[in-house]
């Protein structure tokens, strides 16, 4: 499997919580800017997690394999991120319908 498509998978895992599977927005917010953020941007953004240094060590190292996936396969993550949350979210709120036996 490429790394983009596990990346995307894990993200999207990580980042929906509760039992209705509304996004998180700060982990997406997080997911995004550890895929287009250079890398002094996306250190500020973990110093907020309070994170061991070993922890954002290792997540910075992971950055350097994504900072050489592609702007266009980064920006179809993106797009794909933010089309899956925003289609979960809307249908969170919609009623459900109960069904007839």
């Amino acid at each position: 499997m490429r790394l983009s498509v596990s990346l995307l998978l894990v993200t999207l895992t990580l980042g929906f919580f509760e039992a209705n599977a509304v996004p998180c927005p700060e982990l997406l917010k997080e997911c995004t800017e550890f895929i287009i953020a250079p890398e002094e941007l996306y250190k500020l953004e973990l110093s907020k997690f309070d994170a061991s240094p070993e922890a954002v060590e290792a997540r910075l190292e992971v950055k350097e394999c994504v900072d050489r996936i592609s702007w266009t396969t980064k920006t179809r993550l993106i797009k794909i991120m933010v089309i899956s949350s925003s289609l979960i979210h809307s249908d969170s709120h919609q009623p459900h319908r109960q069904k007839r036996g």
